[in-house]
């Protein structure tokens, strides 16, 4: 994994995150688009981590943190680059963020539907809360 380079993105990444979503996130986002993810970045530059191995995106997870709640969006790793450990490395980094902005516990928006992330998920020391539901509006 020494290969494996976890950094924060920058404006000039968005074309390329919404690209690499395409081919290897599952489901879209109401925010998949430049506003949404050019909106992200810039309200909160570090939420939005970016895994490369030799300058190639391989994976992406965002880690909101609100102040109050510790929030894992669009954890993707390229197909190419799945079982290779990128996932447990971002979920390292989005970790790492939070313990140092004061967070207590991470919890992931995981589609029902994507039963391969609910073993990744699993791995990594998460469980389903059955106590809650997502209960969403949209807003425009």
């Amino acid at each position: 994994m020494s290969d494996l380079r976890i950094r924060s993105a920058d404006p000039s990444d968005v074309p390329a995150v919404l690209g690499f979503w395409r081919v290897a996130a599952e489901g879209t986002s109401i925010s998949d688009d430049e506003a949404g993810v050019a909106g992200l970045v810039a309200r909160d530059p570090g939420a939005l981590l970016l895994a490369e191995r030799d300058g190639t995106l391989v994976g992406t997870v965002i880690a909101g943190f609100d102040g109050w709640r510790c929030h894992l969006y669009r954890l993707a790793v390229h197909p190419a680059a799945r079982r290779q450990g990128v996932a447990t490395a971002l979920l390292s980094a989005a970790e790492r963020r939070f313990t140092a902005l004061g967070g207590r516990r991470g919890d992931a928006m995981v589609l029902e539907r994507n039963v391969t992330a609910h073993g990744a998920w699993s791995a990594a020391g998460y469980v389903r809360e059955a106590r809650w539901r997502r209960w969403t509006k949209s807003l425009g």
